[in-house]
């Protein structure tokens, strides 16, 4: 988990301070698009994933049950996360920051962070990045298979296009992970855990490797804008 900077952006003890940081939510942080469409997803019993829920949305989740909020968006001094983290002190939520990108191969310490707080939070819980198809999806390979068990291979259909993910695009290098493991840890007998604590696991050489097409980069990168 990572710890939390000093929040300076946006001051929220005062009516002008609150509209200037839903202002710039609404505009900046393309908020109005995720009014009525909140890309939400149960994906088990205990862990629903979305796209950046809006406070009003996040009293509604604690109406249904939820406890813990996972933001895997970083945004520290943005308004957002100044939004969100009000949100959940007034409902009673514990928010929990894990940063975590989208065109990267994850670090080592990265997927034993994953690992360590899908057995640590507090269910049932919400997760999300901003769309709720790249970040929310890769975290939710890693909870399915860390925490509900299914393989490698069954948990790579949480970054699917029904979610919203563009395999074919720079965030394609998230489904490439997981492909490489099929090709070299598995046939070698190893678990995806032994696999990325090995040597064969090269966040940084995976990632030259990787090639996106053309038209996915387009699509993720310049219409859809992905963060």
């Amino acid at each position: 988990m990572t710890a939390e900077p000093a929040r300076t952006g946006f001051d929220l003890s005062t009516p002008g301070g609150r509209l200037k940081t839903y202002l710039d939510y609404l505009w900046n942080d393309h908020a109005y698009l995720r009014l009525s469409f909140q890309n939400a997803h149960w994906i088990s019993e205990e862990l629903v994933r979305t796209n950046q829920p809006w406070p009003h949305q996040l009293a509604a989740w604690k109406e249904r049950g939820i406890k813990t909020v996972i933001n895997l968006r970083g945004g520290f001094d943005a308004s957002f996360h100044a939004l969100e983290k009000d949100a959940c002190e007034r409902h009673g939520l514990t928010m929990v920051d894990f940063t975590i990108t989208s065109r990267e191969v994850p670090s080592v310490a990265r997927v034993l962070g994953a690992k360590e707080l899908f057995q640590n939070i507090a269910y049932p819980a919400l997760m999300h990045c901003k769309s709720g198809a790249d970040r929310a999806g890769i975290m939710s390979v890693l909870y399915m298979h860390f925490r509900k068990g299914k393989t490698i291979r069954e948990a790579m259909e949480q970054l699917h296009l029904r979610y919203l993910h563009v395999k074919q695009g720079k965030t394609g290098v998230l489904d490439y992970t997981f492909e490489r493991y099929l090709q070299q840890g598995e046939p070698a007998g190893l678990s995806f855990l032994e696999w990325v604590q090995s040597p064969m696991y090269d966040p940084a050489g995976m990632k030259a490797d990787f090639r996106a097409q053309m038209w996915g980069s387009l699509l993720t990168e310049r219409l859809l804008r992905r963060e």
